[in-house]
């Protein structure tokens, strides 16, 4: 019989629980999909944590890939033993599940299972801030918090082959080289520097036209001192804590500032908008101009210690869970 990770309750790395879970027959729309590598994300410590609440009982899980296993009703453009990814929705720490058909895309030749779960809600996620959210262009210097993460090495790597120069912070000297060999031209260690002074010092004076700030609470303000202005924040992200009430009025104060809280889910709502974000990621991928790096794979049943270690910065790049 699968397993499934579950929880019942909100709270810590704990409360998940590996559980025998029944999977039936995809109904129309749907097909059942055995998984083979379930990525690892922040946004599943929230709604572990009950920062995002979420109905309970719950198993986690944003983002997959496996094989289809079976089809229901009414599912075109797929049959039986397709390789497939799919971000969203929640649900994919599990052996096997049953998943909407149009959320699924075939992973290309070329591309392993365990590179597209790792990469689906992460790398769309750069997809939508870079293409869309604030569209870079070649000359553009940008700044990308946390750039040794996950997120953050795919938002670098993409950034500099659009052209753009990309200014990464990290949180110690020991993910700089991370961070450097992930395109960035200059690295800021936010444990001893100002990150707000130290982009100033690099764009001589004019600040940078978009910040990408997955980090929150610790990040938020010094990343508006950032801007030039006229230029975005796009704060997509609360992996130090969600980001308190804010006056908007420090918009105008600071140059006329853009401000936005962008979800994947938006950005790839529609089928089209889905099939591009992926359509665009694999590509970059295929041909080398990005390189995912899946520093830690824990099996599946293990994601409590993978919850902790991720917490607890021990992470670099991907996490993938192996059902």
């Amino acid at each position: 019989m699968p397993h499934a990770i579950r929880i019942l309750e909100h709270g810590g790395p704990e409360v998940l629980c590996w559980e025998e879970v029944a999977v039936g027959n995809p109904g129309p729309g749907e097909a059942r999909v055995r998984n083979t590598a379930v990525g690892l994300n922040f946004i599943d410590t929230y709604q572990r944590s009950g920062l995002y609440p979420m109905p309970l009982p719950l198993t986690l899980g944003s983002e997959g890939a496996g094989v289809i296993e079976a089809l229901g009703p009414k599912v075109k453009g797929f049959k039986v033993g397709d390789r497939v990814a799919y971000a969203g929705p929640i649900g994919a720490y599990a052996d096997v599940l049953l998943r909407p058909a149009d959320k699924l895309v075939k992973i290309p030749a070329g591309v392993s299972e365990q590179t597209a779960a790792a990469m689906m809600l992460k790398g769309m996620t750069a997809w939508y801030l870079l293409r869309r959210t604030y569209k870079v262009k070649k000359g553009d210097t940008i700044l990308v918090h946390a750039a040794a993460g996950g997120v953050g090495q795919i938002l670098c790597q993409w950034g500099k082959h659009l052209g753009a120069t990309v200014i990464g912070t990290v949180g110690s000297d020991a993910k700089a080289p991370i961070a450097k060999k992930a395109g960035c031209k200059h690295v800021i260690v936010a444990e001893r520097e100002v990150v707000s002074k130290r982009v100033r010092e690099i764009t001589k004076g004019k600040g940078v036209p978009v910040v990408y700030d997955g980090t929150g609470k610790e990040t938020f303000m010094d990343s508006l001192d950032c801007l030039a202005p006229l230029g975005m924040m796009a704060s997509y992200g609360n992996a130090s804590g969600a980001v308190p009430p804010v006056n908007i009025g420090i918009l105008a104060q600071k140059g006329s500032l853009f401000l936005t809280r962008p979800t994947l889910g938006t950005y790839t709502a529609t089928r089209p908008d889905l099939e591009a974000a992926a359509r665009d990621l694999f590509a970059v991928v295929k041909k080398g101009a990005v390189r995912i790096a899946i520093n830690q794979t824990y099996p599946l049943r293990d994601a409590a210690q993978a919850h902790r270690d991720l917490e607890g910065r021990k992470t670099t790049g991907s996490t993938v869970l192996l059902p």
